[in-house]
């Protein structure tokens, strides 16, 4: 398989899963790169993705040349490198905050951009940088920008909601774009989508169409908990799903989404991404006695009001953070927390899309995505400023279903690892 040189071609740093890298190819690009620390994630990217070249690397590692040479990109233009470097510190006053270790990667995007030079650059993260002591990173990284003489920057930066384009969860991401001097900036996209309110109360009608809801976005999934199969693999076959909204019938991919130029990919009819959660008999009496639109007294989980939306999906902490689990939404129906499968749905994953086998894994992958309208509206905008129209890709099939099942050590292996670079989880943790 290969990447399709009529369309517009973009490098996805920080690659995770695949979230940005899905809605960039909704938008109309062809994701030809992608760069992953994580090899457990970085074979899921590969797996959602098999036409481009997955690179398991250090973003302070690679070089932009690298890139080039070891993917199909050559020598061709690159129209678009995108991605959420994570920055998790901040320095003394009098220092460049950029300079602190924990930023450092928000540097290495700046060079990765400035070594390939594309048409666009998209940085997206948190919200929280832009206030407080974390507006000083962002500061230095437009800052490192202006200075290099080589982009502008669109300037004010601004903070999006993924429920202003229709996601059926409020996920707020700072969006940070510049175009190559001498090419147009672009502008920020308009909201597509009034949202819903997390109790399910509607807000005042408006122009724009109401956004999914969480049951428009769950309620034709077969309850998990139906198929002791789950109960050790995250699939199963002969299931029957009920009468779809119009959000998950596109997801579904049962339906043509106008707004989607992605490659397709093969027809699902299984349930994946569905591995099932054990609770205690006394934890299935309160997520049933939890109201719908409030948290849940002893686990402080939110269980989900069916009319409403869904709150911010968490990642949890990584392997060497302590590999603790984030909390998990209940049910709006159903007794029990969310399956990967129903979190992908919110998170506005198609059904094709699929995740590491391990819960903790495949929560993670979502937690720290964007959701796929959000990424799509925004790579939309700049393909619109560039008066570049989107054309539908090539279908594609996807790869081994074994990069999903697969141990951090097989991982490693599978991309010639010589270090381990993520260290092994307790096993203890849940």
């Amino acid at each position: 398989m290969s990447i399709d040189v009529r369309r517009p071609l973009a490098v996805d740093l920080f690659a995770g899963a695949g979230g940005l890298s899905l809605g960039l190819e909704q938008a109309g690009y062809d994701i030809a790169a992608s760069v992953e620390y994580d090899p457990i994630h970085a074979a899921v990217h590969e797996f959602n993705f098999p036409y481009g070249k997955t690179f398991a690397a250090d973003v302070s590692k690679i070089t932009g040349a690298q890139i080039r040479e070891e993917s199909e990109i050559g020598d061709r233009e690159i129209h678009l490198v995108a991605g959420g470097p994570p920055c998790q510190g901040i320095s003394m006053i009098g220092r460049r905050a950029i300079d602190d270790p924990r930023n450092a990667l928000l540097k290495e995007f700046v060079r990765v951009v400035l070594e390939l030079q594309p048409r666009y650059f998209l940085m997206e993260n948190v919200a929280g940088l832009m206030v407080g002591k974390h507006r000083q990173l962002l500061d230095e990284v437009v800052e490192m920008f202006e200075e290099s003489g080589a982009y502008d920057v669109l300037t004010p930066v601004k903070v999006l909601q993924a429920a202003d384009y229709g996601t059926p969860q409020s996920r707020r991401r700072m969006i940070l774009l510049g175009a190559r001097k001498g090419v147009s900036l672009p502008a920020y996209p308009e909201a597509t989508h009034t949202p819903r309110t997390i109790k399910g109360l509607l807000p005042k009608a408006g122009k724009l169409p109401l956004g999914a809801s969480v049951l428009e976005a769950l309620g034709d999934l077969p309850d998990a908990d139906q198929y002791d199969e789950l109960l050790h693999d995250d699939n199963v076959e002969g299931v029957v799903y009920s009468k779809a909204s119009e959000y998950a019938a596109r997801l579904r991919g049962t339906k043509p989404d106008p707004t989607d130029f992605s490659r397709p990919r093969p027809h699902v009819d299984a349930l994946t991404s569905s591995a099932r959660t054990v609770h205690t008999k006394k934890s299935i009496d309160r997520f049933r006695a939890a109201d719908p639109g409030t948290t849940e007294s002893v686990s402080r989980f939110l269980r989900l009001h069916p009319d409403g939306l869904c709150n911010t999906l968490r990642a949890g902490t990584a392997s060497d953070r302590g590999a603790y689990t984030a909390p998990r939404p209940i049910h709006p129906v159903y007794p029990r927390v969310i399956t990967v499968r129903e979190a992908a749905r919110l998170h506005g994953y198609p059904d094709w899309f699929r995740f590491h086998v391990t819960k903790w894994n495949g929560f993670r992958e979502i937690g720290n995505s964007v959701p796929a309208r959000l990424g799509r509206a925004v790579g939309a905008a700049i393909l619109e400023a560039d008066g570049v129209t989107p054309t539908k890709g090539q279908p594609v099939r996807l790869g081994s279903t074994e990069l999903l099942y697969m141990t951090a050590g097989q991982a490693h292996d599978h991309f010639g690892l010589t270090e381990r670079v993520i260290p092994q989880r307790d096993r203890k943790v849940g």
